[in-house]
Formats: structure tokens, sequence, C-alpha cells
């Protein structure tokens, strides 16, 4: 991404087009993307360059924007403050936050404060117009990757059997569904630093959000954050008020689902993508941990309580 495209994009941004004194500053984290802060008349913003043929992900940046809007109205995300079209780059408050690491997301103040957040969207986000289904996703990532030649494991076949599985009995226990976030890895968590108060804990990067299962979203983050039995009890008492058992069933069920989805990203990438990073590794190791949640002894008995 050339120095012009930022330029170009700062000048199409109403309140930094007249701005005498920018600076730009390339920020790290982001794989897809390229996120810039910008320093113009003593204020802050995170100027965000979409990535080349995101698209092939499945991404719908209208609908990145609508959530990410809506989150920062709800205190959720940093607000955004400009959309830039065509290019469909988003403008946010730049947060002076740090990042929260993941044994520390996992002691229970911070569980207790992720629930309310994620919550929070769920419970008064708006509709969005587009949906996270794993399954529907899962398959159009397989498409996109057999047409650009990824690598598939050997038990793939297996994996999706497994899927199948899921999906069956997730069917005959239907949910209502809500605007979700879809993508709670740890780099996605910011503490705000406020001098003198506790800041609040923000959430970025909204470019898989859209209606789905909430409960996709709890077993996402407790994926990526490799929480154990009390702490996903912990995390649900606090979303639902109680550790329901059959929660817990599909949470444990949905779990190597956002694996498998993860597997699957990382595969697309390694087809698809310019950047030099080892999409290929990533893909192996998601689908290692796959294997070892869908073979868990209480896996039969999970799908039975779903039911």
């Amino acid at each position: 991404m050339s120095t012009l495209a930022i330029d170009q994009a700062i000048a199409k941004v109403p309140f930094l087009a007249g701005s005498k004194n920018i600076k730009k500053i390339p920020l790290s984290g982001g794989i897809t993307n390229l996120n810039f802060r910008i320093d113009a008349d003593g204020k802050s913003y995170v100027l965000r360059l979409t990535g080349q043929d995101t698209e092939l992900l499945g991404i719908k940046r209208d609908v990145e924007y609508a959530a990410n809007f809506a989150a920062g109205q709800l205190g959720i995300a940093p607000e955004v403050m400009y959309f830039i079209e065509p290019e469909n780059y988003i403008v946010t408050r730049f947060i002076n936050g740090r990042g929260i690491p993941p044994e520390v997301i996992k002691q229970p103040d911070y569980l207790t404060r992720v629930a309310r957040k994620i919550r929070l969207f769920h419970v008064r986000g708006p509709k969005l117009n587009g949906e996270f289904n794993v399954f529907r996703r899962v398959e159009m990532l397989t498409k996109v990757s057999r047409n650009n030649n990824g690598r598939f494991p050997f038990d793939f076949d297996w994996i999706m059997q497994k899927m199948k599985e899921v999906e069956t009995t997730l069917s005959k226990a239907p949910f209502t569904p809500a605007p979700c976030h879809d993508d709670l890895l740890n780099l996605n968590w910011l503490e705000e630093e406020v001098p003198g108060e506790i800041g609040e804990i923000r959430l970025l990067d909204w470019e898989y959000a859209g209606m789905g299962d909430p409960v996709y979203d709890l077993a996402n983050f407790c994926s990526h954050h490799r929480l154990n039995d009390d702490q996903v009890r912990f995390l649900l008492n606090e979303y639902f008020g109680e550790a329901d058992p059959k929660h817990f069933a599909r949470l444990k069920l949905l779990w190597p689902m956002s694996e498998i989805h993860e597997a699957m990203w990382g595969t697309t990438q390694t087809g698809i993508s310019k950047l030099e990073e080892d999409f290929q590794g990533y893909a192996d190791l998601w689908f290692g941990r796959v294997r070892q949640h869908v073979t868990d002894p209480r896996w039969d008995q999970w799908l039975k309580v779903v039911q």
C-alpha cells in the first residue's frame, strides 16, 4: 500500500483534509488490513486501509462499518469518526490503550467485563445486513481454497463429518440470531488508559460481524483464549446469569467449529494472499486444535444434551 493511498484517503476526510501538520504512524498487529495512527490538530485517529481481495474472505465492508459505528456508540469499540467511500476505509478515534495478555483476560474480573461487553452488543446492537453462519462460511472458504489450490489436511473429510454432526444437532435446538462480532482473538481487545481512572475495555476489528448465534461468539472467545472448563462456566454465568448445562454443551460443540473456521481462513489466505505470512502453518495449528476437541470423550454426551 503506497503512501499515495494514505494521502488520498486523508484528503477525503473533511476534518483532516485542511490540516497542515499531519503525522502518519503505521500501527502493527493487523494481517489483512493496514492501520495508521493519524495525528492532526492535537487529536489522534486510526485510519484503516482495507487489504486486497478481502471480499474473497466473505468480508462485507458496509456491515463492518454499521457494526463498528453501533459498537462505538455503545462504548464497546472506538467511535467511528468517518467512513471513506467508495474505498470503504474507516476512521476511528485513537484509543490510548494497551493489550490485555491472555493470562490476564482470563482472570475473573476481566471475564466479567468481557462477558458484559459481548452481551451488550448482542442485546443492543443493530440488526446487521449480513449473516455469520460458521457452517456456510466454512463451505465458502473451502470453495475459494479449492479454486486457489489450497492444501487440505489428510483427514479433511472426517473433520467435515464432525462439522455436519454439529450442524444437524444444533438445527434441533434453534436460537434467535443476534448481532455478533465473530473474531474475538486476543489482539482485538484493548484496555483504554485514562489518567486516574479505570479505563474501559474496547473491542476492535468488526470485519466479520454479522447476525449469528450468540453462543458462537462466546465459543470463539474461549477458543482464542484457551479457557478451561471452570473459566468457561464462569463466562457463561456472567453472560446468562447461570451456567446451564445446555449452554455449556452448545459452547463446547461450537468451539471446534470456530477452530475449523480459523483453519480454513489460513488455508484460504495461503492461496490468495500476497503477504509474507506463514498462513499454512497457521492453518495446520488450528486443524490440530480441532482434532483435539472433536475427540473429547464427552462429545456424544454434549450432542445429546443440546438436543
